[in-house]
């Protein structure tokens, strides 16, 4: 399938990103680069990855190896935690540019909020915004900001993010983060698209995979649940980018551009909120539970 048929997403600031990538999160660096490698070569252009997921420097090595201009690979990654506070996050940008091996970065983004260091947090912004201003990267955003974080934020810097990446799916749909990030024009963008962090975390009695809702619209498309699940992102106009590292799962998430979903399917979805978040609650992110060092380049 060809690249061109992923469609793409204009950001706030005008750059385009597109709809759907590979997510490495929770994937080994052994494993990385293989992920990286088949994704590309089955029409990936979006690759989200993260300081605190320590396979940086494979999927640098990944996109360097595919032959592809650089200009033709969105690259995504974020800042952690431990890095917050305006000089220690430019250094952040320099060592996953370094890890990388990139000179700019399409999309940088603050990991969590710090609720307990709420000045750290809007310092790591600032940051970005200088980076932004500068070059060195092409939008900036956060990730698993809530709608009161998302307040505080605006209300103390200058850039509004370009995108929001919070835990989204069918189980999980945070209606009320989607609409403050839309009401400032930023682009949801769903990790966790399927809801494997549901299954993961033991939660939910069913996973979204084996959901008799799912699974019925699944069946009337000839489609699997997953693609299912990805194109009703989509269509609500947000960005995935679905993890694996098999190669059969990456090429099925990736065929999710030939078919489209009728409004009771896509209804049939929105009534599955169970409200039950899989990971962490943004409010419980401390430096003391969850801080750790970001290696050098």
């Amino acid at each position: 399938m060809s690249p061109a048929t992923v469609p793409a997403l204009k950001l706030n600031n005008g750059v385009d990103m597109p709809a759907l990538g590979l997510g490495v999160f929770q994937t080994p660096p052994e494993d990385t680069m293989a992920a990286v490698a088949t994704a590309l070569d089955d029409g990936y252009r979006l690759i989200d990855t993260a300081a605190a997921y320590g396979n940086e420097r494979e999927v640098g090595e990944a996109i360097r190896r595919s032959g592809l201009d650089r200009s033709d690979v969105f690259v995504e990654t974020k800042v952690w935690i431990s890095d917050y506070g305006y000089d220690a996050t430019s250094h952040a940008f320099e060592k996953s540019a370094a890890k990388l091996g990139i000179d700019q970065v399409d999309l940088l983004l603050l990991h969590q909020p710090l609720p307990s260091r709420f000045d750290l947090t809007v310092d790591a912004y600032k940051a970005l915004e200088t980076l932004l201003g500068d070059g060195k990267v092409r939008a900036i955003g956060i990730s698993n900001f809530m709608p009161e974080q998302l307040d505080g934020l605006l209300q103390r810097t200058e850039v509004v993010p370009a995108v929001n990446q919070i835990e989204l799916h069918p189980y999980f749909t945070q209606a009320d983060a989607v609409a403050a990030n839309d009401a400032h024009d930023i682009l949801t963008q769903a990790w966790s698209p399927i809801g494997g962090i549901t299954a993961y975390r033991g939660q939910v009695q069913t996973s979204t995979l084996n959901d008799s809702t799912i699974v019925g619209v699944a069946d009337k498309h000839a489609k699997s649940p997953a693609q299912v699940m990805l194109r009703w992102h989509l269509q609500h106009g947000r960005s995935v980018i679905p993890k694996s590292v098999r190669p059969q799962r990456i090429a099925e998430n990736f065929d999710v551009f030939d078919f489209e979903l009728t409004a009771d399917d896509m209804a049939a979805l929105d009534g599955l909120d169970t409200g039950v978040r899989g990971g962490p609650e943004p409010d419980s992110i401390t430096l003391e539970e969850y801080g750790r060092p970001i290696p050098e380049a």
